[in-house]
C-alpha cells in the first residue's frame, strides 16, 4: 500500500492558508481518482482507493501541522508501509509559486510537519514540494504562511492542483521525474519541460493515468475539477 498525506492544519480558518496546500493536493486527487468517501481514521480524514493499479490510502491528519506525524506514524505502523511509500505533499517557501519539485529525504527547511514526521518513521520519506514562494523578509514568514491565497492567485493554483492530480499516479509508480514532467508540462512550466522529455508510456491503469495532452477526456477531467476547486477556493 501507497500513503499519501496532504499536510495543512484542520478548521474553516485555515482552509486557504498557503500552508495548507498540501491538503489541496490530496483532496484534488480524491476528486478525480477512484477512492471511496473520506472516515476518520489514524487522526485524520483518509481515503481508500487504487491510483495508478496501486492500493492507496489518502490521509489529512487532523492533529494540526505540528503533529502530523502522529496520525502518520499511526497509518505507518497499522499498515506496516515502508517509509519509502510514504508520499507527503506540503508547502515550500524556498520554492518560486506554480513550482513543484519532488524528493526523497533531506533535510526538513523548518517545517513544523515535516520535523514531525521525521520524528516519528524516519527521514526517507517522498517529499512534494508545492512552492509558494518567500516573502523576502524572515519576519514576514509567519504571516505568509499562514495566510490565504490571495484571489489573482486562484488561476494558477486550480492549474496547478488539477495537474498534480491527474499525475498522481505517476508517484505511485515510482516515476517521480515523469511527475514533475507531466505537472509541468499541464501547467506549462517551460523551465521543467524543456529540461526533461515528456513521458512517452501511460501507467499502467487506464482510469487513472495521466491523459495525453489535449484529448477529449484530459480537458473533461481539468474543466470538472478546475470548478470544483473555483468553488472550493471562492467558499466564503
Amino acid at each position: 500500500m501507497k500513503l499519501l498525506v496532504g499536510l495543512g492544519n484542520p478548521g474553516a480558518q485555515y482552509a486557504f492558508n498557503r500552508h495548507n496546500v498540501g491538503f489541496m493536493a490530496v483532496d484534488a486527487i480524491h476528486g478525480v481518482d477512484n477512492f471511496a468517501a473520506w472516515r476518520k481514521r489514524f487522526q485524520g480524514w483518509t481515503a481508500e482507493g487504487l491510483l495508478g493499479g496501486e492500493k492507496t490510502l489518502l490521509l489529512k491528519p487532523e492533529t494540526y501541522m505540528n503533529e502530523s506525524g502522529r496520525a502518520v506514524g499511526e497509518a505507518v505502523r497499522f499498515f506496516k508501509i515502508p517509509i519509502s511509500d510514504v508520499i507527503v505533499f506540503h508547502d515550500e517557501l524556498d520554492l518560486a509559486p506554480e513550482k513543484v519539485r519532488v524528493k526523497t529525504g533531506g533535510g526538513v527547511a523548518g517545517h513544523n510537519g515535516l520535523k514531525s514526521i521525521t520524528s516519528h518513521i524516519g527521514n526517507d520519506y517522498v517529499r512534494v514540494r508545492i512552492g509558494i514562494g518567500h516573502p523576502g523578509a524572515k519576519e514576514r514568514v509567519h504571516g505568509h504562511v499562514m495566510g490565504d491565497f490571495a484571489k489573482a492567485e486562484h488561476p494558477w493554483l486550480e492549474e496547478e492542483l488539477a495537474a498534480i492530480a491527474n499525475a498522481a499516479p505517476y508517484l505511485v509508480e515510482g516515476a517521480y521525474d515523469k511527475f514533475q514532467t507531466a505537472v509541468a508540462h499541464w501547467k506549462g512550466d517551460a523551465e521543467t519541460a524543456q529540461a526533461k522529455q515528456p513521458p512517452k508510456e501511460q501507467p499502467a491503469s487506464p482510469k487513472t493515468a495521466p491523459k495525453a495532452a489535449g484529448s477529449k477526456a484530459e480537458n473533461k477531467t481539468e474543466t470538472s475539477l478546475g470548478a470544483k476547486l473555483k468553488a472550493w477556493l471562492d467558499k466564503d
